[in-house]
This record gives C-alpha cells, sequence and structure tokens, in this order.
C-alpha cells in the first residue's frame, strides 16, 4: 500500500466499499485516512501528531506532522518553539499547532495490514450503526424476512440489510420453520450490543395481531374503527376489542369481512389461531360481558376499588365460561384489565345464604334480639351495626312489624355496643403504646389504630411515613393472573381515597407538608387533566 498509490483506483475502492455496505462515501474514506494515520505512525513513532485527509474528488492523500507551539520546546517530534512557529505563521501562539508536511512514502507489509484492520474496523462499525438507526425506527411494525438459520430453537432471519431473531418463546407453537422459509413478524426491540444491533423479532406480540387486522382491514387503518385492546394464547386462541368512531360502520363485521375473508386471512397467518372479535364499551360491566362471549351471564357485581368482578352464569355455561384450562376468563382478564370471578346461580345463591346467616348471626349478638329480628335486619339491606347506629331512625321504624320505639331501642343497643367495641380497642390500643396524638387523625377508628399498633405504627410519624397501599393493600398483574396483598386495613371496609385522606392529615400535623403545598400539588393536578381532557 503506497500514498502514492493510483488516486482513481482509491477513489473506486471507496466508492465499491460504500455500495456493497450501504454507508456513505465519507465514513469510507475518513476509514482511509484513520489507517493511514496509524501506518504512518508505525513509521515515525506512535507519539508523532500525524493527520491524513483524502481529497473526495481527486482522491490526493497529504500527510501532515501536528506540531505543538510552546514556549520551549523538549520533543521536536511533537513541539515547535514559539519563536519557529513564529517564522511560519506570524498570528502563532502557545497552544496552537503548525502542520509540518510529509512527503509521499511507501509502508511495509505489516503497516498495510495494520492499515486495512482499521479500515474493517471502522466500516464495520459503521454499518452497524446505518442498521441500528435504519432499524430502530422501524420499531412496532411487521416487517417480512426469509429464514437463514434455525439455532436451538430460535429462527434467525434474514431482513435484507440486517439479521433479527425470533426467540423460541416467541414463537407460535408447534410452528416449525425451515431454511428459506418467507416469515412475518413484529419489530418489537432494536439493541446496541458489542457484536452489533440485535433486532428482535415476536409472532406472539398481541400487537403482531393488531397489526395484522391493519393491514387487512381499511377502516382500521384509516382510524375509522380503534383496537382497543388485545388478548392472545398465540397459537390457540386470541380476543380483541374493537369500537367504531362511524355510527354507521359495525366494528365487528368491518374485522370479519365478507364471509370472514379478512378475519380469516388473520387467522391463516397465525396459524389457526381462533379470534373472538368483541366490542369495546366504557361500561365495565358490559364490555366484560361481551369478553366473555360464547357464555351466557346472568349477572355482575363489580368492586371498582380493586378492579374485580363476579360474573354470575347458569349451571350449564360455567365450562363455556371458564373455557378449556381457563382459556376463556383468563383471556377475558386480559383484554378487559379486570379480575374475574365467575360462579354459578347455585353456588351465588348459597354465598347469599352464607353472607345473610352470618349478618343475623352478628345483629342477635350485637343487639341482643332473637333470630327473627335479625333475619329481617339482614333481609332490609343492612350489613353493619354502624349502619343500623347513624341512619335515618325512619329507615328503621319504616320496616314491617317495626314501629318507633323498637327503632329507637335497637338504635340504642347498635351504639352502645359500637361505644363497648370502641372502649374496648382503646384500651387495647394504650397498652399497645399508640400515641393519643393519632386520634386527632378524622376516620381513624379504634380497630384501626390497634390494627396499626400491632404492626408498629405508633406515633404521628410513624403513620405518615405510611403510603395507601400499606393500608388498604394494593393489586398486582402479570402475565394475564391479578394477585392481589392485603393491607392493614383490609378488612375494615376503607377505601383508598380515605387511606390517602388519613395520610395526608397525618403529614399536615407532622410538619412534613403544609396547606400551601397540597393547594400547589391540586393546582399543578388541574391543570394537568385540564390538558389531558382537551387531548382527548
Amino acid at each position: 500500500m503506497a500514498v502514492s498509490a493510483n488516486r482513481l483506483e482509491l477513489l473506486q475502492i471507496a466508492d465499491a466499499v460504500a455500495r456493497e455496505k450501504v454507508i456513505d462515501r465519507e465514513i469510507v474514506l475518513a476509514a482511509m485516512a484513520d489507517a493511514i494515520q496509524k501506518a504512518a505512525r508505525s513509521r515515525y513513532g506512535s507519539e508523532t501528531n500525524i493527520r491524513a485527509d483524502i481529497n473526495s474528488k481527486t482522491g490526493e492523500i497529504r500527510l501532515q506532522r501536528l506540531l505543538e507551539v510552546v514556549e520551549h520546546a523538549e520533543d521536536y517530534g511533537t513541539q515547535i518553539p514559539l519563536a519557529l512557529a513564529l517564522d511560519r505563521n506570524v498570528d502563532a501562539k502557545i497552544g496552537d499547532f503548525i502542520a509540518d508536511p510529509l512527503p509521499p512514502m511507501d509502508f511495509g507489509r505489516i503497516a498495510a495490514q495494520s492499515a486495512k484492520q482499521v479500515i474493517v474496523q471502522k466500516v464495520r462499525e459503521a454499518e452497524r450503526d446505518r442498521q441500528f438507526d435504519e432499524f430502530k425506527d422501524r420499531m412496532g411494525e411487521i416487517i417480512n424476512g426469509t429464514v437463514k438459520r434455525v439455532e436451538y430453537g430460535n429462527v434467525i432471519v434474514d431482513l435484507g440489510r440486517g439479521e433479527g431473531i425470533i426467540r423460541r418463546d416467541e414463537m407460535i407453537p408447534r410452528e416449525n420453520m425451515r431454511y428459506g422459509d418467507r416469515v412475518r413478524a413484529y419489530v418489537y426491540d432494536v439493541r446496541r450490543e458489542q457484536r452489533g444491533p440485535q433486532i428482535f423479532l415476536s409472532r406472539t406480540h398481541p400487537q403482531f395481531m393488531v397489526k395484522l387486522f391493519t393491514m387487512e382491514v381499511p377502516e382500521i387503518y384509516d382510524g375509522i374503527i380503534q383496537i382497543k385492546s388485545v388478548a392472545r394464547d398465540p397459537g390457540s386462541r386470541a380476543k380483541i376489542a374493537v369500537i367504531s368512531n362511524d355510527s354507521s360502520i359495525d366494528p365487528v363485521g368491518a374485522c370479519v369481512g365478507m364471509r370472514g375473508s379478512r378475519v380469516q386471512a388473520v387467522v391463516g397467518e397465525l396459524q389457526g389461531e381462533k379470534i373472538d372479535i368483541i366490542p369495546w364499551s366504557n361500561e365495565p360491566a358490559n364490555f366484560i360481558v361481551n369478553a366473555l362471549q360464547p357464555a351466557e351471564v346472568s349477572k355482575v357485581v363489580l368492586d371498582e376499588d380493586a378492579e374485580r368482578i363476579e360474573v354470575v352464569v347458569p349451571d350449564e355455561q360455567l365450562s363455556l365460561a371458564i373455557g378449556r384450562r381457563g382459556q376463556n376468563v383468563r383471556l377475558a382478564s386480559q383484554l378487559t384489565g379486570w379480575d374475574i370471578d365467575i360462579m354459578t346461580e347455585a353456588e351465588e345463591s348459597e354465598r347469599r345464604q352464607k353472607e345473610f346467616n352470618e349478618r343475623t348471626n352478628l345483629f342477635m349478638e350485637a343487639l341482643d334480639v332473637d333470630e327473627m329480628v335479625g333475619q329481617v335486619l339482614a333481609s332490609e339491606g343492612f350489613a353493619a351495626v354502624e349502619e343500623l347506629a347513624y341512619v335515618d331512625l325512619e329507615e328503621i321504624s319504616s320496616i314491617d312489624g317495626f314501629d318507633e320505639d323498637t327503632a329507637s331501642e335497637i338504635q340504642m343497643r347498635a351504639k352502645e355496643y359500637l361505644e363497648r367495641i370502641e372502649g374496648e380497642m382503646d384500651a387495647k390500643r394504650k397498652e399497645l403504646g399508640v400515641a393519643d396524638e393519632l386520634l386527632q387523625i378524622d376516620g381513624l377508628t379504634g380497630q384501626m389504630l390497634v390494627a396499626l399498633g400491632e404492626d408498629g405504627i405508633k406515633t404521628i410519624e410513624d403513620f405518615a411515613g405510611c403510603a395507601a397501599d400499606d393500608l388498604v393493600g394494593w393489586t398486582e398483574r402479570k402475565n394475564g393472573e391479578t394477585k392481589k396483598f392485603e393491607g392493614l386495613f383490609s378488612k375494615l371496609d376503607v377505601s383508598r381515597a380515605e387511606a390517602e385522606n388519613m395520610i395526608v392529615q397525618a403529614r399536615l400535623a407532622a410538619g412534613w407538608i403544609t396547606q400551601e403545598d397540597l393547594a400547589k400539588q391540586q393546582e399543578e393536578q388541574d391543570v394537568e387533566e385540564a390538558d389531558t381532557a382537551e387531548q382527548e
């Protein structure tokens, strides 16, 4: 390799490499210049500061040695005294660099080999950068490729300008791919790694189905129909919830297509995966009933705080609602984001009878009344002694067989019972060492204070450090399954809003926050909600 080599040949090589690797020609020329610099340093010394420039039009190579301007030079290979520098450039000053031209020269075999390695490395890095920049912008798209090889169940896909990988767990079960097969997959991640950009593909990702429907259904592509949520059991069954922004267009019918042509195209790509297309509703109860199709639902009971719903179905519909290995209810839960409990009408009747008996026994014990009175109160919808103690007296006296005197007596006994329980709890609170200052927090009852004391929370500061999750519990959702974690007040009928309000009171009392902080926070929250409303 010689600096005086054929200039035209140099440019031709740069052009060829740039075309083959699909990278900028200037990057190739810069890599060549770096290689020449490295080779030149092997001749002049590694400490020498050498710069090589290649003219992109003529191919001319110019070598220069850069000398730093100093007051008194100690190493004339890298420095030049200010006095000599001023002879070359009258504007030179300490810290500048003076370019000293070097004559053309031939490089030895070892230097040429080293230069070649530099060029290969630089070009490879540029190629990797190009691949990453190209494919990172295609995340969230469906991409076509050809199977290049299969390694330990993972499929390597040739994408033309790069390689993608479909890991074994991202493949549809029982799907076999061989060398040369055409494959379509969803790009869900692109990462820079030491060995180059890694393009991760999936055929099981829920968005793969969304993109397939977008390709098959023009109304989805145009935004007339929206896909609100998707749940998949890859290769077996899926549910997809759709809504139309145009009341004249049926979203389910549009996705199914004439004689099922559109949905069958998606089913074919997904190896026969059965797809239930569900009309989306902003009413959770309606949406969940739709999501459990084809099962019929008799009744639903919502618990919005826990995002949990109880669904009652006829006895003969139970297996259909649950599905094989729980598949139908699991997919419905994933689709809606709610935890779904399914029971038969017989099971629900048995549970209601059990709750009725428990309430009856509670009233009999707390109010010292006979079974008949306890049953009447339970059947009228009263669930707790607190309700009887603080409800309007007319609600009790209006019950058949009850007069005002009876109602007054029941309410008085309810209040006496609560006072007795509160006294017992207060004594236990003191025994646990829970500070009196916690009594000033509105909403905290004796039972709650005992629960706090048993958990080691005994002062305002201790309570101020709690989070709402600590008090009312929380749920975690993973792989369509919901796991509920109990809080200190989980059994005491305390809502999350009430818990948060009590914690705020404690933080104010402890001096952790001020009313001004709360006002500012509320103002920011109002602005954020207004912005969200405008976007919607």
